[in-house]
C-alpha cells in the first residue's frame, strides 16, 4: 500500500506542493446511480415533478460542483478547469450519473470528476424526494483517469 500524500511525517493534513509538476493534460470520469422507484421514473421521463426537468437540473448542478470542488473538499487545489462533462440517463431501475472532467494542469481533476456525479445524484434525490422515500445512491466511482 503507498503511503499517504495529503499528511505530513507527523500525520497532520497538509495540501500538497504542486509547484514542480509538469504540466499535462489530465481527464477523469466518475459514473454514480440512484436506485429510484419505476412511477418516479415515469415522472422524471415526462418531466411532470414538480421542482422542474430533473435531468437538466442535475446536469447544471453536476458542472457547478466540480467547478466548486475546491470548496468542498479541504485539501484540494483551486484548478483551472477546460472542460466539464455531466450526463444523465434514465435506465430501468433509476437514474445514471456519468462525468468527464478535463484540465491542462499539475494535478489531477478525479475529485471533481465524482463531485460532479455526486452532486448530480444528490440534485435527481433533491428533486425527487416528496414522491419518492424509497430512493438510493449508490457505486459512484472514478471509471478513468489520464494523463497525456
Amino acid at each position: 500500500m503507498k503511503n499517504l500524500t495529503h499528511t505530513d511525517k507527523q500525520g497532520k493534513a497538509i495540501m500538497i506542493d504542486i509547484g514542480e509538476k509538469p504540466v499535462q493534460t489530465r481527464i477523469a470520469r466518475a459514473a454514480g446511480h440512484i436506485s429510484v422507484a419505476p412511477a418516479t421514473l415515469d415522472l422524471i421521463r415526462e418531466n411532470q415533478l414538480k421542482k422542474g426537468d430533473v435531468l437538466t437540473l442535475a446536469q447544471v448542478a453536476g458542472i457547478n460542483a466540480a467547478k466548486e470542488t475546491y470548496y468542498l473538499i479541504p485539501l484540494c487545489h483551486n484548478i483551472v478547469l477546460d472542460s466539464i462533462k455531466v450526463q444523465l440517463s434514465v435506465g430501468k431501475n433509476g437514474v445514471t450519473a456519468v462525468s468527464e472532467v478535463k484540465c491542462n494542469g499539475k494535478t489531477g481533476v478525479e475529485m471533481e470528476a465524482l463531485t460532479a456525479v455526486s452532486v448530480a445524484l444528490l440534485t435527481v434525490y433533491d428533486m425527487c424526494k416528496a414522491v419518492d422515500k424509497e430512493m438510493a445512491i449508490d457505486k459512484i466511482e472514478l471509471t478513468e483517469k489520464v494523463k497525456l
